[in-house]
């Protein structure tokens, strides 16, 4: 028996077809590995890429959007469509036997994959462009992708049964496209017709139709050929029905027609996506209309100017769906930028790691925090990052996803990536409020991503998370915790400072829920100025009864240095954060990056968590008037 093949086009596109979904998905696999309750990925850590997997996860999709283009034009053009035809003939076959139900239950496996493809590159582009993107379009992706390896197995497993091995071995074993039939002519079918019939006539009716003299002659006499014929022409055959031959037509190559006409619509896809990249706007005002620091919204310059919107996701609770929809507003006067950020929070969470007296001593109140990675008793926060850096279609190039993406520096405490710029990317500026430690006091911390730092001896020794390369920018802050860095989270601890008078520092709080999706009341604060407060003695915490609670944060100091150029205000009201923001337009810090044209921007939203913020993957270019 002869081996079994395929057309070279099928086998190119079906290989190319297995590495981008492969790249794809094992990427895709690395990025989720972040997102909350999927630390089991990590058991697939030998296995999944490292450092930075969002770059060759984008690249992965501009491919496979290609191939996609590519492969239908191709079936199309190569006559190839009645493959993949799902018909009623092979809808009925499904209740048929043999190879006839094999075959529909092929095609149909063979749609599905089609369709599981298409989901995948549909939610990831709305993911990607901010369009209803949002914790069930994350959702779909993520269900979309699982699909795949299940419906990959079915198709392998339903050619076997087709042909056995000789039937799987078709795809490495390539042949020549045979050329579809030419379209049918009715001239020449008629002629054909003519001839058939002429054929098939009794011979005796022929004879009467013919005078004896005429049997004389030649059947079918010799015509003179016209004189304006060519020599080709004129040895053309003359029958009456017969129409000389068609000139042969240059066929083009079905695989080629199809890259070419793919790569074309993919460039434009890339160039559309530069060319529409998301703008912030920076509008140029009077120093005379700058806004007032005050959290408050109502600011005439606000109200005049139309914010950016996008919906963040991938992030920890905000009601249980990660996400956060994000309005974005910026002006300038020439020398400082302004900014407001307002963004959905369903509770105003201000309890950053308390304290509660029990029987035994001291507890602090945390979950996760042993790990780097607190989710519950963590205060609001959010960040602003901006990059020279072109990112669009790259996707971040400052996080490196894995336990450990750089071999020799410490695993991360989490399971999760790291923060670092890589070499060449350059500057990363951080921006990093919080809703009680600094951000009352007006101010927010000014960081920044560099390359990987070295180790501090606590994380070498897993008493401390590594943190990649972030760092603050030098400089003095004006909040600390109120216990010892590196204390055991589960055992007693000592406090730093206690709560010169108990029953005012309790008023302060407002009214204590220990629950964390609780809101904190309308002008209450979890931190311990330093007039209010005294260093920790037994006499004091005797006076203390079981159960009380005390603010995790001690404000004491200024903010100094890089570390204070950002000042801020911030209030919360109906489930939404408004954040007011000032910066020089150019701080002239290595560790900082001027507001200008061109500069990138993200923004992320934390919701009483410790590190599990949400994202965007589209950046955001600032035009500045």
């Amino acid at each position: 028996m002869r081996d079994r093949k395929t057309d070279y086009g099928t086998v190119i596109l079906h290989w190319l077809f297995v590495a981008a979904l492969g790249v794809a998905f094992v990427t895709g696999l690395r990025i989720a590995t972040e997102a909350p309750g999927r630390q089991w990925l990590n058991a697939f850590d030998a296995i999944l890429p490292r450092a930075n997997v969002w770059v060759p996860h984008m690249q992965a999709a501009l491919v496979l959007v290609a191939l996609a283009f590519t492969y239908a034009i191709y079936l199309v053009r190569s006559g190839l469509t009645a493959r993949v035809r799902l018909d009623q003939i092979r809808l009925r076959g499904l209740l048929g036997k043999g190879q006839v139900r094999l075959r529909s239950v092929n095609t149909v496996l063979t749609w599905a994959l089609f369709a599981d493809i298409a989901a995948l590159l549909a939610s990831g582009g709305l993911l990607y462009f901010g369009l209803f993107a949002g914790h069930d379009m994350a959702m779909l992706h993520w269900y979309a992708t699982w699909a795949l390896p299940a419906l990959v197995t079915l198709h392998v497993l339903s050619h076997a049964r087709l042909g056995g091995l000789a039937q799987l071995l078709r795809i490495i074993r390539p042949s020549r496209l045979a050329p579809p039939p030419p379209p049918l002519d009715a001239g020449e079918l008629l002629a054909m017709l003519a001839e058939q019939s002429a054929r098939l006539e009794p011979e005796a009716a022929r004879n009467e139709m013919h005078a004896p003299e005429a049997r004389l002659q030649p059947e079918h006499p010799v015509e003179q050929a016209p004189l304006d014929r060519s020599p080709a022409q004129q040895s053309w055959p003359t029958h009456p029905l017969r129409r000389p031959p068609r000139r042969a037509t240059l066929q083009a190559n079905p695989l080629v027609v199809a890259v070419a006409v793919a790569l074309t619509g993919v460039s434009l896809i890339v160039a559309s996506d530069r060319f529409a990249v998301d703008r912030l706007q920076v509008h140029r005002i009077a120093s005379a209309d700058a806004p007032l620091l005050d959290g408050d919204t109502s600011d005439r310059i606000w109200r005049n100017i139309r914010p950016f919107s996008l919906v963040t996701h991938h992030g920890d609770n905000f009601d249980g769906k990660g996400e956060a929809r994000i309005e974005i507003r910026a002006v300038h006067d020439g020398t400082w930028a302004y900014f407001l950020f307002s963004w959905d929070d369903p509770t105003r969470s201000l309890k950053h790691l308390p304290l509660i007296k029990e029987a035994d001593g001291w507890h602090m109140l945390h979950n996760g925090l042993e790990n780097g990675d607190e989710r519950e008793f963590n205060e609001d926060k959010f960040s602003v990052l901006f990059t020279r850096a072109d990112v669009t279609i790259a996707g971040d190039r400052t996080f490196h996803a894995s336990p450990q993406p750089l071999a020799d520096k410490p695993a991360t405490m989490t399971g999760r990536g790291l923060h670092y710029a890589a070499e060449g990317v350059g500057a990363v500026d951080v921006w990093l409020w919080k809703a009680t430690s600094g951000g009352p006091a007006g101010w927010i911390d000014d960081g920044h991503f560099g390359p990987p730092l070295p180790p501090t001896p606590q994380q070498q020794s897993h008493l401390a998370p590594y943190k990649g390369g972030y760092t603050p920018d030098p400089g003095n802050s004006n909040y600390s915790d109120n216990f010892v860095a590196g204390a055991a989270a589960d055992a007693t601890i000592v406090p730093r400072r206690l709560p010169r008078d108990p029953k005012a520092m309790k008023e302060a709080m407002g009214e204590i829920h220990l629950d964390p999706d609780h809101s904190e009341s309308t002008g209450s604060r979890w931190y311990m100025s330093e007039v209010e407060s005294l260093p920790y003695s037994a006499e004091q915490d005797a006076r203390m009864p079981v159960g009380t609670v005390i603010p995790g944060v001690i404000m004491a100091g200024e903010f100094a240095g890089d570390r204070a150029d950002i000042r801020c205000a911030a209030r919360w009201a109906s489930g939404r954060w408004s954040l007011e923001v000032a910066r020089r337009l150019d701080t002239g810090s290595a560790n900082d990056v001027a507001i200008e044209s061109g500069v990138f921007m993200r923004v992320a939203a934390f919701d009483h968590s410790q590190i599990r913020h949400t994202r965007h993957v589209r950046p955001i270019r600032l035009e500045v008037e």
